[in-house]
C-alpha cells in the first residue's frame, strides 16, 4: 500500500512485521560461500524535471534508457537492481507544476522505481493533490517519521527479496517539513524525530524480519560532519546516532548535493569523474545531487551475510560542457556519450510537455541585466531579485515594505525577454500575498525574529522598502520610507501566505487582527508588475545599503 487514506478521515496502519518471535526469525535464503551481485540505483529531488531542459540535458526519457541498459548489463552478469528514490518530486519546473506533477509520477511508474520516500515538496499541495499522485505511481510512497492522529501515515518500509537477499528499505523525511512545508495543508500532520523512529524500528526489523541488508531512503539533507546549521539533522547525524553496523547504506536527498568526498572534505566533483561516497558509523551515504542531472550506481557483492560496497558512480544524464570550436567560439557538447531517450517514455510525457507550453513561453517583459536568484546567493544576501519580488508585493497591497523569504525564490531571471515560465521557475509555490497592519512597537518585535534568521537557509529574509542594521541577534537603525521608524505609528507589510501561517519558523501573523489574505497568487503578482514596469532597469532594485548585517 503506497498511501494510508490520506484525504480527511483518521488514519489506521499496521506495519506488517510477521509473526516471528525473536527465537523464531525468518531463514536466510542465500546460499553459503556464493558471492551475490546487487546494484543499488536512486534519483533524488526531482522537482518537476520530467522533461529535458533546453540544452537535451536530463529528462525522464533518457534516464529510463540509461537504467533499462544497467538493468540488463547486471541481469546479464547475474546480479539484481533495486530503484530508489530520495524525494522531492515536485515543485520547480512550470509544466509540471501546472500539472500537479502528474507527468513526473507516471514517468517513475514506467521507469520502474521500487519504493520513494516523502521529501517535504511532497506536502507543497493539499493531501488530495497526494492521494492523487500515490494513484498515479505503481510504486510505495515510504516514511517512518510521519504521523497522523497517531498513526503512521506512510508505509514504514519495504521487503525486496533479490536472489535470496532479504533487503529491508526504511522511509525517513526531514522534520523541517513542519516548519518548511505549508502548514495549510500540514496542520494535522506530526513530522516526529527520524532518528529516534528509525533506530525503533531498526531493532523490530531485526526482532521479526531479519533482513540481510538494511537500507534508508532519506530526505534528511548530507551536512559535511554533521554541521545542519540551521536545518533539522540530517543524514550524517541519522548514521552516527545508530549502533554501527545497523544501517548499511542511506540514499538521502533535500540538500542537493552530489555526496562525493575527498577525506573528510567535499570533492571538486565534476560531470563524469569518479565520486566517493561518505561513510559514516560503518554506513555509506550517497546522494545524487538533483533535477534527474545524475543516476547514481553503487555496485555491492553480497556473500555469507557480509555487504560491500565495490564500485561507485554518479552517471551524468546528458549533462554538456562548454569548449571552443574551430571557429574559436563556445559551444555546448556531451560530458558523455549521448544517450538516446526512450521511445516509449518520450511519447507518453511529450503531451504533458506540450500541454504546459502554450501559456508558458508568451513574452510579458524584459530586462536590461541579471535578476539573481541563484539558491546559493539569495540564501546568502540582498538581491535585485529578492527586492524585485518584495516591490510587486508591496505595491500591490500599497504596504510600506515589503518581506520575501529566500526559499521561496527558485532561480534567477536572465537578462533580455522574461516569460510566463520564468516567472513561475521563480515562484512555483502558488502562495497568496497577504499583509498586516503593525505598530512600529510590533514592526520592531517581529523584524527582531525575521530579520535575524540564519543565513544560507530559506527563512532568510529578502526586503523591499526597508532599511536596518542586523547585528548580534538585533535589528535597530530601522527606516522605512527614508524615516527612521516610529514606534507609535502604523505600518503595513506584505508577507507570502506561508510565513504569515508560521512556515520557516516566521511569527504566525494570520490570526492577528489586522491581517488581510488579498487572494493574490505571488507569481501572478509578479507577472503584473514585471507586465507594467518593463523595460526593467535591474540596477533600480540593487540593494546596495539597505541591509547592514554585523
Amino acid at each position: 500500500m503506497k498511501l494510508k487514506n490520506i484525504a480527511l478521515s483518521a488514519l489506521t496502519i499496521a506495519i506488517a512485521t510477521g509473526c516471528a518471535t525473536a527465537d523464531q526469525k525468518p531463514q536466510h535464503q542465500w546460499v553459503q560461500d556464493k558471492e551475490y551481485n546487487l546494484t543499488i540505483l536512486h534519483t533524488n529531488d526531482n522537482h518537476g524535471n520530467f522533461w529535458q531542459n533546453k540544452y537535451g540535458e536530463r529528462g525522464m526519457a533518457a534516464r529510463a534508457t540509461l537504467i533499462n541498459d544497467i538493468r540488463a548489463e547486471v541481469k546479464s552478469e547475474g546480479g539484481s537492481v533495486l530503484l530508489l528514490s530520495g524525494g522531492d518530486i515536485n515543485t520547480g519546473v512550470p509544466e509540471s507544476d501546472l500539472q500537479d506533477a502528474e507527468p513526473d509520477f507516471i514517468g517513475m511508474s514506467m521507469i520502474g522505481y521500487d519504493a520513494m520516500t516523502l521529501g517535504n515538496h511532497e506536502f507543497d499541495n493539499s493531501l488530495d493533490v497526494l492521494a492523487k499522485q500515490a494513484g498515479w505511481a505503481n510504486f510505495p510512497f515510504i516514511s517512518a517519521n510521519i504521523y497522523k492522529d497517531g498513526e503512521r501515515m506512510f508505509d514504514a518500509y519495504k521487503i525486496f527479496n533479490k536472489d535470496g537477499i532479504k533487503i529491508a528499505v526504511i522511509g525517513l523525511t526531514t522534520e523541517d517539513t513542519a516548519e518548511i512545508g505549508n502548514p495549510e495543508f500540514i496542520s494535522e500532520l506530526e513530522f516526529r524525530d527520524p532518528k529516534v523512529e528509525a533506530k525503533k524500528l531498526i531493532a523490530e526489523l531485526k526482532a521479526n524480519e531479519n533482513p540481510d541488508v538494511i537500507i534508508a531512503a532519506t530526505h534528511m539533507g548530507h551536512y559535511l560532519n554533521g554541521d545542519n546549521g540551521s536545518n533539522a539533522p540530517g543524514d550524517v547525524q541519522l548514521a552516527r546516532y545508530l549502533n554501527e553496523g545497523d544501517l548499511d547504506m542511506i540514499v538521502g536527498g533535500h540538500s542537493q548535493e552530489p555526496v562525493c568526498m575527498e577525506g573528510a572534505e567535499y570533492a571538486n566533483f565534476k560531470p563524469g569523474q569518479s565520486c566517493t561516497p561518505d561513510v559514516q558509523n560503518g554506513t555509506y551515504i550517497v546522494q545524487a545531487h538533483e533535477w534527474g542531472k545524475y543516476v547514481g550506481r553503487a555496485d555491492y557483492t553480497f556473500k555469507n551475510g557480509e555487504f560491500t560496497l565495490a564500485s561507485y558512480n554518479l552517471i551524468p544524464v546528458n549533462l554538456k560542457k562548454k569548449v571552443k570550436n574551430a571557429d574559436g567560439k563556445k559551444v555546448r557538447v556531451f560530458i558523455q556519450d549521448e544517450i538516446t531517450q526512450d521511445p516509449a517514455v518520450l511519447a507518453t510525457l511529450k503531451p504533458f510537455q506540450e500541454k504546459g507550453q502554450d501559456a508558458l513561453n508568451i513574452k510579458i517583459g524584459d530586462a536590461n541585466g541579471l535578476l539573481q536568484g541563484d539558491r546559493d546567493v539569495v540564501r546568502n544576501n540582498q538581491t535585485n531579485l529578492g527586492r524585485l519580488i518584495a516591490t510587486a508585493h508591496m505595491q500591490r497591497a500599497k504596504a510600506d515594505f515589503g518581506i520575501m523569504n529566500s526559499g521561496g525564490v527558485r532561480a534567477s531571471i536572465e537578462a533580455g525577454d522574461i516569460t510566463y515560465k520564468d516567472v513561475l521557475t521563480v515562484q512555483p509555490f502558488g502562495n497568496i500575498v497577504t499583509y498586516v497592519d503593525m505598530t512600529g512597537s510590533e514592526v520592531m518585535d517581529y523584524l527582531n525574529v525575521v530579520a535575524t534568521k540564519q543565513k544560507d537557509s530559506g527563512a532568510f529574509a529578502q526586503f523591499a522598502g526597508i532599511s536596518m542594521t542586523v547585528a548580534n541577534g538585533q535589528v535597530s537603525n530601522v527606516v522605512i520610507a527614508g524615516n527612521a521608524i516610529d514606534l507609535a505609528k502604523s505600518y503595513r507589510f506584505t508577507i507570502p501566505s506561508f510565513n504569515a501561517a508560521g512556515g520557516d519558523g516566521y511569527p504566525k501573523i494570520s490570526t492577528h487582527s489586522a491581517f488581510v489574505n488579498t487572494g493574490y497568487v505571488d507569481a501572478e503578482v509578479l507577472k503584473e508588475y514585471i507586465e507594467a514596469n518593463s523595460p526593467l532597469n535591474v540596477a533600480d532594485f540593487e540593494p546596495k545599503n539597505a541591509m547592514l548585517y554585523k
